[in-house]
Order: C-alpha cells, then structure tokens, then sequence
C-alpha cells in the first residue's frame, strides 16, 4: 500500500516545499473543519479529527499524491440529515459501514465507473448541495434566536421568515467583517488564508468591541478538548446495519465521487496520473478508521488539494505535515477556539457554497434547452426540496432515458439496391422505382438495443408481408447490439425459415459478431450466411432466387436480371410447348 516510488530522488528541498505546502493547507483545513463539522450538526472538534486522522491516512494510502481529504461541503446535507434523524453515535456507524463499501469499490476495480455519472447529474447536485450550505448558514450570519432545526429545506426557510425579527445587529456586524475579508484577501493579500484571516479578526471584534453579545462555539457546543479522542469501536448489530445501510450507501458514492474528483483536478493541476482505485482503498480505510476515533466522514477536498498543489506540494508527505499542523494546533489553540463567533464561520461555508456552486456551467447546460437541462432542474431541485439520495437517484434515472432516447433516434434502416453505375447499394436507387420481389437489402444504422428494436420490428412486419426470398441485412453500420436486438433477430430467422425464406448478413462489425457467437445467433443463421462484404452476399442471394417468378419482371434491380429474365421466359416458351405437344 505504501508505495516508495513517490519518493524516489526525493531529497531536502522537496522535503522543504512539503512542509511550506503541509503548513499552509493546514491552517486553511482548520476553520473549513470546525466550520463543516457544524454545520454537519457536530461539535467542530470532530471536523479536526476528521482532517488529522483521514489526511494522514489518504496521504499514505490513497492514489493521489497530492490529495488533501477531510471534511467537505458536499457531506453537510447528507450528514446534517444523518444526525437529526439518527442521531452522532449512528453517524459514526454509517461513516465505518460507508469506508468499508468504498474500500470495496477499490478492490474490485469500481473506480472507473464511479467517474461515469453524467455532468448535469453532477452539477445538479453540486449546486443543490451549495444551496443547502448557503442557506443553512444564514441563521448564524444574522444572529436568529428560537429557532427549530428542520430536515426540509422549505421548512428551514420558513422558520428564518418567522424568525427575522430575532436578528442580532452585532452578529451580522460580525459576519460583515468576516465576509468582506474573506472576498479581499484573495486579492489583495494571497499569500494569507482569507477564511483564518477573517476568522481571527472578526473574532477579536467581537470578543473587545462587543463581548457576550454574539453566539460563540463555546457558547453552542461548550469547550473545545486539547487532545484526541480515546480510540472505541463501536457495537454494530445487523439490524443497526440494515437500518443505516441507505445512510451509509449515499456516503460511500458521494465520497468516492468527490474524492476521484478532487484527484482528477490534482492531476489536471500537476500533469500526473492517479490511481483511481487505490485512491478508494485509501479513502475506504480512512472512513473505516476515523470514526473510531469520533471523526465524520472525510473525502477528497478540491479546493485544499488545489492550494496543496499551488503551495508547491511534491509528494503525500505534504498531506501528512497538513495533518500534523492541525493536530498541534488543536493541542495548543483549541481553548481559544471557543471564543469563535458562529456569526464569523457563516460567511466562510458561504463563500465555499458559492465558490462550489458551478454557477457557470449551471447556466451553460441550462441554456441548450434539451434533455440535459430537464435532467440538471430535476436533479438540483430534488436535492434543494427533498434530499440528495433522491435528486441524484431521479436525475440518474432521466440521464439514462434521455441517453436511450438519443441513441434510439441514431438508429436507421433504409431499403436499398446496387446502382448499375459504380456497382455501389444506395436508397436512391429504391426511390428511382427499382425493386426486387424476390431479394430485400436493407442498410442497418445505428446501435441495435432495446431503445431502437420497435423501429426495427415495425420495419420487419412490411419485409415479411412482402414475402421476399431472400432478406440482406447490411449490418456494417451497426456499433453496438445488445440482447434485445439478438432476439428480435433471432425471432425474424425462425420465421423466415419457417416459410423457407433465407436470412443473410454482410459486414458486422467486431462487437455484433462477438456477440452472435456468445448467444448462439452465429450457429443457428449458420456461419455460410455471414459476409464480410456486401458484393459477396448479394451474388448468394441471386443463386437462391426462383427462377420462375423472373420470368416477365421488368424491375431488373440487378446487374444480372436482364438475362435471367429473358432465360426465364424462353424456359417458359420451351415448357409450353412441350405441354401442348408442339415438339
């Protein structure tokens, strides 16, 4: 698992820029853990917990070398909803059972399909989730008093309605000043971490301007402790597991997609590759580890890997330092922590739902006025009003209906016949008035599933009504064939054999032939009705013609129908004849 060829020629200087990097991210990890463990609805000692023990362990153990994990925005909804209807104690199950399901989607190679969630799904409840943050923190900024914590996003906003009058002019003061530094200091002052900066200012505010004034976190949640805490494990029954199994399932695919992400930006960042697998081994361990020492759920952090990686970070080292940093400080500084105004952390997971948000390409997919927008409205607006299990489950349900309903609508067949002219099988030739009763050719396109065989079987009923000798499918176009379309094949074989009619194909690509050979369709049509081109097919089909039905046909849709019509009707003059004895 730990894999020394990140540090091979690694040397002092690297060592160097680590700990500059390790240093900076770890007093940026600082108020982002106190701040998402709160609003998580946890004390804000367990968010460092979380950012020392799983940043420790993902460093090590992940498939990134420069991925910072810890408490994120994207887990408050789901672990915000997790301890009002269960309570901490189960929460801590959920995040152990959830590490386990992500350790396994590591080992059994998941990583990849992970990624394959569409962009509308992912931005819908991206920006779902930023709302959420957004509006859960405005209570805290303006300083409501008496009100009832609600799961529901509506109810939340109504009780912040009844509530206004309760506003408290000096926590919005306070939060002014958090948020105006946090906006400035990117821009004027972007070596210093703006969410400290504004933390520790506003709080010197309030605590000498203004003091007992404004809700603190000692206030809300009592002092914070200098140390960590005393390793448990706790006591799981199976009916603790099927209860939180749910929980733990939307914990364990909302981290694994955050943390491939996050990697995936790392990499974009720095040129390099990661792991996708051992990142969820990593991270699967780290869920597994972290709550056994009181810690949420922890997952890849974008914005505290990219500042790793603008820092100068060179390898995971730069992870563990990070770790370490917020240990100490949580040993040395948590008594003064307490005196943080609540009012100073709202602006903070503000400024992160906005930046999280993904306005940009929200407005993007918005605007092209197709499936994919429906798919992004349904799935950020079930996210907002009911929860993220559903806004995902629904909007992954749509993304696959618009995708069948897309690749159903590539799918074409079109009857054709040689053109006398290059030898080549076009439609126009079938338009021009040619035809064959005998010999039905039709160009197949498009992917044959279980979206697109209703066309195709509406088309098969008129070649069967037709009654043709012989059926030529050119299936050169056809990418892709699933079950579903081996049996509709299946089934249009069966009965033109029946009615000793032939079935031919010509040109199948790769995968359809994989496939025929997988389920049989290959031995039953008999490999001798196969052809790789279309020339050689048709010259099969002519010698299964009935002579006799040629004779007066003046649709000559073949090169050769001119001689077997006009064989055809001196065979029948000869016939005659010696029917009536005239020979």
């Amino acid at each position: 698992m730990f894999r020394t060829n990140r540090y091979k020629n690694y040397n002092l200087n690297y060592l160097q820029k680590d700990m500059v990097s390790g240093l900076v991210v770890g007093i940026v990890a600082i108020p982002l853990a106190m701040a998402f463990a709160i609003a998580s609805g946890v004390r804000p000692e367990y968010g460092l917990y979380t950012s020392i023990i799983a940043g420790v362990i993902v460093s090590l153990l992940g498939g990134s070398r420069f991925q910072i994990a810890g408490p994120t925005g994207a887990f408050v909804p789901v672990l915000l909803g997790i301890v009002m209807q269960f309570g901490y104690e189960k929460l801590l199950i959920a995040g152990f059972m959830a590490g386990i399901m992500i350790l396994l989607m590591g080992v059994f190679k998941l990583g990849r399909f992970i990624k394959f969630i569409p962009r509308p799904v992912m931005i819908g409840f991206t920006a779902g989730i930023a709302v959420i943050i957004f509006s859960g923190q405005i209570a805290n900024f303006l300083g409501l008093s008496n009100l009832e914590k609600e799961e529901a996003f509506l109810l939340n906003m109504r009780e912040i309605l009844l509530n206004l009058n309760t506003v408290n002019g000096y926590s919005v003061l306070v939060a002014a000043i958090s948020l105006a530094i946090v906006i400035l200091t990117p821009k004027y002052l972007p070596k210093i971490p703006g969410a400290l900066l504004g933390l520790l200012v506003s709080t010197l505010v309030a605590a000498f301007f203004f003091p007992n004034q404004v809700e603190t976190i000692g206030s809300a949640y009592g002092e914070i402790p200098r140390e960590l805490p005393s390793f448990v494990f706790p006591e799981i029954t199976v009916s603790l597991v099927i209860e939180l199994l749910p929980a733990a399932l939307v914990i364990a695919m909302l981290g694994g997609i955050e943390s491939l992400l996050s990697a995936m930006v790392a990499d974009g960042m720095t040129k390099t590759k990661h792991e996708s697998n051992k990142e969820l081994i990593g991270q699967g361990i780290a869920n597994m580890v972290t709550p056994l020492f009181g810690g949420i759920p922890a997952t890849g952090a974008i914005a505290r890997t990219a500042t790793n990686i603008k820092n100068g970070a060179v390898s995971p080292i730069s992870g563990v330092i990070h770790g370490l940093v917020v240990l100490l400080v949580l040993v040395i500084l948590a008594p003064y922590a307490s005196a943080i105004p609540l009012a100073s952390m709202a602006p903070i997971l503000m400024f992160v739902a906005w930046n999280m948000s993904e306005r940009k390409e929200f407005a993007h997919i918005f605007k092209t006025k197709t499936m994919d927008s429906l798919v992004l409205i349904v799935t950020f607006s079930l996210t907002v009003l009911i929860d993220l299990t559903t806004g995902v489950g629904v909007g992954l349900l749509l993304a696959v209906l618009a995708f069948v309903i897309r690749m159903s609508s590539t799918f074409k067949i079109s009857m054709v016949l040689p053109d006398p002219a290059d030898k080549l099988v076009k439609p126009e030739m079938v338009q021009k008035g040619s035809n064959c009763p005998q010999i039905k050719i039709y160009t197949v396109e498009g992917p044959l599933f279980f979206g697109s065989t209703e066309r195709f079987e509406k088309e098969i009923e008129k070649i069967i009504r037709s009654k043709p000798k012989v059926l030529l499918l050119r299936m050169g176009n056809v990418s892709f064939i699933d079950t579903s379309g081996e049996a509709l094949l299946t089934s249009i074989v069966k009965e033109f054999k029946d009615k000793n009619q032939k079935v031919i194909i010509s040109g199948a690509k790769q995968q359809p032939k994989e496939f025929f050979e997988n389920t049989g369709f290959h031995q039953m049509l008999g490999k001798e009705n196969f052809f790789s081109k279309t020339g050689d097919a048709i010259n099969h089909a002519l010698m299964e013609l009935d002579v006799d039905r040629c004779i007066g046909c003046k649709q000559f849709a073949f090169a050769e129908c001119a001689a077997l019509s006009q064989k055809s009707q001196k065979t029948a003059k000869i016939k005659r004849k010696q029917e009536l004895g005239l020979t």
